[in-house]
């Protein structure tokens, strides 16, 4: 309950606080006119009385019309009831000014509700009056539905109205919280559901909430009725209609959304579907579209369809999806209609529903797998046949990444009797939700119980998906021998094959096998072809061309992997791609496009429930946000990727890396240090320290270094250096080249330094990464200028600021400046207000006054913090103060 004990408005606060603040301005003497326009079922007549509630609370007066269809061609009918009497002119102006006495000095909101039944002089007078008596406390709220019915003349007048509120259908967490307001609890897949069928309108959404019993809502998945006042509208609107027509709608309904006209009319038995087609959208039971270059022809929403459906009665509709299967092409929409038309088990068509799942599952159709396994299922009687259906459909769910829809049918499952398969799919489940202590108990049980001679493709599939459990632990040795046992047991060829290939190469490219795994997916494309497979295929590719430095094929690949729409592509696949194309594009400096790809990836792995994805996609966000000079920003990204537990190094390591970016944007070096430090305990993995996979390794050493841990820094850039140089890899070689140049600086060995920096950028020349090339700049020419060498370290941390720029790195750039006034040598006369600083105390004093503490500014500068101390010793002498309070009040007068 709300303060003043109405219930909550789910998905309508913004919208009411919208219709408050016209109604404040309005209270204040601006006369206001605003529209509140909507589908039926908007809420909109619960939105104008929940403010007309307020406004009589802050003793307001409130006047209530509305519209009616027999009264719309009445002049002054609105009026009448708003005035309580008829106006006694007749022009819109002169009745306006009979309008403005009637409003007197008391705040007055006058709702119409039904605006689109409305006479038009009505509507007119009311808009001439906010337009020409603009002083007067009054709001004039318009509540009207979008219908084919509303007159002509009305919707004009609706048209002219410039501020208007449009409330956006419910998401399906505002159906849950809509739900639970009325006691009905939602599993989340129910509530998307529902709120697709509703088109996320409170109205219906109410009425089925109302009208159905408690355990519809407990089905994963319900056959929705329309609601009751629904249904009754649409059986008068089919009753009004002539036989064809009718019938036409009927077949539009029973054939769904994607049917041509032809194929409704052959269902209809129409051999002229014309005149039936003017008569049925003229109502507004069917609307047409084009789709694909023709014209479909369908119900105007999932409401409708199964108000008409529900109209046929049971017989009727059977017989209707009969005649609908002899009329489709598509073989899955077949079966669909037949399942729709056996109201018992029927094991004939639940096998042929199981042959056409095979079929699907050896191309990666995962979506289509699952709905036929489902509707299987249902169609099988013996409980053996049923459980083992229902086990693979909820793997395929989890294959597609419909993982809210495999987590409905949970329950079902873990009510059947215990084998491989079960214990295979529930692992499967926990992986992509990011729970490794259940998925290895699940697998290992799988494993335990399957005997891989009478049940190899069981066998298969299990040691995929330790292969997949293996790629989330960063396992590479351990993912290829999963891989291998797979690939002897699959049929060649095969479904788990191909799969099991895919992900092989990608545990060969984490121990150092990148060449070989790219071979082998040059071939495994060729089998696949164009099919959903090769969407796994595809990224698995993309991704390895990614670690090999291969910035425009990874691209490419990983690019055309983020489509699902294809013969029904993954969504797990789909996140692994968009993951890792963000940060091919955030190497490449495309910001913008890493951003947003990004951002998208985690919405949509928010969506599906696949947990495992969200610090991946949130290490991009976090960095770049970081970088761009938005803080708080980045901040709250961490916290947001952070709220549950990352229980898999596939999550852990990024989160890692994103606290350590966001801390390096900062110039935090010991909290760099901090983030990083768990990469190096037992649990990271095998793979983790493999070159291209994770750039963690110089952005540790370049922190141990900056915090003056020289030796450490040694010990940890050894083994890594020789690993990057055996595998060839250049930009590891360069990053880690930076940390070593840094480190041979902060040692004294200048020459040795430089040969370090100038190989790293001649790694990069001619690399994709200008966010690589800037920091190894920018680390050269803080070590030049702590070397003593300012002219030529003012020209490196330029061409380091030049680079920084036009990628939006502000936090960057501001350090840039930082070092080239600490620099001096373009620093402009006067600007230290000739008190004799020098370039460094005038830093120095600059960051201190700011608030900084010694050991950030010492960060910031690249300084040890005996030598900060020492330059603001010597600021407090030349400026005769003695405090950091001074120093900040004497800058903030000069």
């Amino acid at each position: 309950m709300t303060t003043d004990g109405s219930p909550p408005l789910p998905g309508r606060a913004d919208d009411l606080a919208r219709l408050e603040e016209r109604r404040a301005r309005a209270v204040a003497g601006e006369a206001q006119l605003l529209l509140l326009a909507g589908p039926a079922g908007m809420g909109g007549t619960t939105l104008a009385r929940r403010l007309s509630a307020t406004h009589t609370a802050a003793d307001g007066r409130v006047g209530w019309a509305t519209g009616t269809p027999w009264e719309s061609g009445e002049a002054h009918a609105v009026l009448g009831q708003l005035l309580g009497r008829e106006p006694a002119g007749t022009d819109p102006l002169t009745v306006a000014g009979e309008l403005a006495e009637a409003v007197g000095d008391v705040p007055l909101l006058w709702v119409v509700d039904d605006a689109e039944h409305a006479d038009p002089a009505s509507l007119q007078a009311l808009s001439t009056l906010v337009r020409h008596h603009r002083g007067l406390p009054l709001l004039v709220l318009l509540v009207a539905r979008t219908t084919a019915a509303t007159p002509p003349e009305t919707a004009a007048v609706l048209d002219t109205v410039p501020d208007r509120v449009e409330p956006a259908p419910l998401t399906p967490a505002e159906v849950q919280a809509l739900a639970a307001d009325r006691g009905v609890a939602l599993q989340l897949g129910t509530a998307e559901r529902l709120a697709r069928f509703t088109g996320g309108l409170p109205g219906p959404l109410v009425a089925l909430l109302a009208e159905q019993p408690a355990a519809v809502w407990l089905d994963p998945d319900p056959d929705l009725p329309a609601p009751a006042a629904l249904a009754a509208g649409v059986r008068a609107e089919l009753a009004a209609l002539d036989d064809d027509a009718r019938a036409l709608a009927e077949a539009a309904a029973v054939l769904g959304d994607t049917a041509t006209v032809g194929e409704v009319a052959r269902l209809a038995r129409l051999e002229d579907p014309l005149p039936a087609l003017d008569a049925a959208t003229r109502v507004g039971l069917v609307v047409t579209q084009g789709l694909g270059g023709t014209t479909v022809l369908r119900p105007r929403d999932a409401m409708t369809a199964a108000a008409v459906r529900g109209s046929l009665g049971p017989q009727r509709l059977a017989q209707a999806h009969r005649d609908a299967a002899g009329l489709v092409a598509d073989p899955a929409v077949r079966l669909a209609h037949l399942v729709a038309a056996t109201p018992l088990p029927e094991e004939p068509l639940a096998v042929e529903l199981e042959q056409l799942a095979d079929e699907k599952a050896a191309s990666g159709e995962w979506s289509v797998v699952a709905q036929l396994l489902i509707r299987a299922a249902a169609m099988t009687a013996d409980p053996v046949r049923r459980e083992q259906r229902l086990s693979r459909a909820v793997d395929a769910l989890v294959g597609a990444g419909d993982t809210r829809g495999a987590a409905m049918l949970v329950p079902q499952l873990e009510a059947l009797r215990e084998t491989p398969m079960r214990n295979a799919v529930l692992g499967y489940l926990a992986l992509v939700l990011g729970r490794p202590a259940e998925a290895e108990t699940r697998l290992s049980r799988a494993w335990d119980l399957v005997n891989a001679e009478r049940e190899p493709a069981t066998a298969a599939t299990i040691c995929q998906r330790w292969e997949l459990h293996s790629l989330a632990r960063c396992r590479g040795r351990d993912l290829t021998a999963w891989a291998d046992r797979a690939l002897a047991l699959a049929p060649e060829g095969s479904a788990a094959a191909v799969e099991a290939a895919a992900i092989r190469g990608l545990g060969a490219a984490s121990v150092g096998e990148s060449r070989d795994a790219l071979a082998g997916y040059l071939d495994l494309a060729e089998e696949v072809g164009h099919t959903a497979q090769s969407q796994r295929v595809t990224m698995a590719r993309g991704w390895v061309h990614m670690v090999v430095d291969e910035a425009d094929l990874a691209r490419a690949a990983l690019a055309s992997a983020v489509p699902t729409g294809f013969s029904g592509g993954s969504v797990r696949i789909s996140l692994w791609a968009r993951a890792w194309l963000a940060r091919v594009q955030f190497d490449a400096g495309e910001w913008i496009d890493a951003l947003a790809t990004a951002r998208a990836g985690l919405d949509l792995a928010r969506t599906t429930g696949m947990r495992l994805f969200d610090p991946l996609l949130s290490w991009t966000i976090a960095q770049t946000t970081a970088l761009r000079g938005d803080r708080v920003a980045a901040e709250a990204v961490l916290g947001e990727a952070d709220a549950g537990p990352l229980d898999y190094e596939i999550m852990r390591v990024p989160s890692c890396l994103a606290r350590a970016a966001v801390a390096e944007a900062n110039a935090d070096y010991g909290a760099v240090i901090r983030a990083l430090e768990p990469l190096r305990q037992p649990w990271a993995g095998g793979s983790i320290d493999e070159p291209g996979f994770w750039p963690w390794p110089d952005v540790y050493a370049n922190a141990l270094v900056v915090e003056g841990r020289y030796d450490e820094a040694d010990d940890f850039l050894r083994p890594h250096e020789e690993l990057a140089r055996e595998r060839g890899h250049r930009s590891a070689c360069a990053r880690l080249g930076y940390a070593r140049g840094r480190l041979l600086g902060g040692t004294g060995d200048l020459a040795g330094a430089r040969r370090a920096f100038e190989t790293s950028l001649e790694l990069l020349a001619d690399l994709q990464r200008p966010y690589d090339r800037a920091r190894v700049s920018f680390v050269y020419g803080q070590t030049l200028r702590r070397a003593g060498k300012r002219a030529e370290a003012d020209l490196v941390m330029q061409s380091a600021r030049d680079l920084f720029a036009p990628l939006g790195a502000e936090a960057y750039v501001e350090r840039c400046d930082h070092e080239l006034r600490a620099g001096g040598v373009h620093a402009a006369r006067g600007s230290r207000d000739d008190l004799g600083l020098t370039p460094q105390e005038e830093l120095v004093s600059r960051l201190v006054a700011q608030g900084m503490t010694n050991r950030e500014v010492a960060a910031e500068l690249y300084l040890s913090v005996k030598t900060v101390q020492y330059h603001l010793t010597r600021v407090y002498a030349k400026l005769g103060i003695r405090s950091r309070a001074e120093l900040a009040a004497l800058r903030r007068t000069s």
